[in-house]
């Protein structure tokens, strides 16, 4: 069985950011990046299910990014993948159509049995990539999958809906796209790191095949107001409803 996890190189959502200078994305300088924490996830199932497998079994560590990228695709194979595909582009103006259009075609060559993506990236939050992908390569695809059982070559799953949970099976290839409770990350040790820096990593650069969606501009948030002590104890009860009323305006 041949299983491709697609990953992203995105900031560790405990770093400061800045805008950069064109106002329209984030500036590098200074800023801490990991593998997304959705593809951690993905990444486990997948080596999971590798080895259940056994056999010539195998897990490709796919990401389509900047150079640096490299770094945290040497994780994923650190954490049990194979060998890695890093297709490279260190310009801006990607989107998810662009994205998706690059990783359906090095998807397409590998002909995968399974392809597996994180829920969304944490830098865009777009959650469009694993979809979209799935929809270039003509693939039956389950969006916030929570379990997953193979029998045979029929998919078996399950995903938590509004009131109850839905339960969902399909035939191979298929495309998954991973939900937290699908399997609990599994971090690198020692011996997996040290593994990883033989493991094959094909390196491939890739132009934009043109963006469907343009950024105009981005800014942070504005800081918050200092607090504002009331009072103490049943005193305070009167001109803390007077406030909540009249400034912060949730009453």
């Amino acid at each position: 069985m041949k299983i491709v996890v697609c990953v992203k190189r995105v900031p560790d959502t405990t770093t400061k950011v800045k805008v950069a200078g064109d106002g329209k994305s984030l500036d590098p300088a200074g800023v801490k990046f990991v593998l997304n924490p959705y593809d951690e996830i993905a990444v486990t199932k997948a080596v999971e299910l590798k080895e259940a497998a056994g056999g010539d079994s195998e897990v490709v560590i796919l990401s389509l990014g900047p150079s640096d990228a490299a770094t945290e695709i040497r994780t994923a194979l650190a954490m049990g993948g194979d060998r890695g595909l890093h297709l490279v582009n260190d310009d801006g103006g990607w989107d998810g159509h662009a994205v998706s259009v690059r990783l359906a075609e090095a998807i397409r060559d590998e002909s995968p049995d399974l392809v597996f993506f994180g829920k969304q990236a944490v830098d865009d939050d777009e959650m469009q990539v694993g979809g979209r992908v799935a929809e270039l390569l003509e693939l039956p695809s389950a969006h916030l999958v929570g379990t997953l059982e193979i029998d045979g070559t029929r998919l078996k799953m399950s995903r938590e809906v509004e009131g109850g949970r839905e339960t969902l099976e399909c035939d191979m290839p298929a495309a998954i796209i991973a939900q937290k409770s699908l399997a609990e990350p599994k971090y690198p040790s020692l011996k997996g790191i040290m593994a990883a820096k033989r493991k094959p990593l094909d390196s491939r650069p890739v132009d934009n095949p043109g963006a469907k969606l343009e950024v105009l501009s981005m800014e942070l948030p504005p800081p918050r107001p200092d607090g504002k002590i009331v009072g103490e104890g049943v005193d305070a009860v009167g001109p803390l409803v007077e406030l909540l009323h009249t400034e912060a305006k949730v009453l």
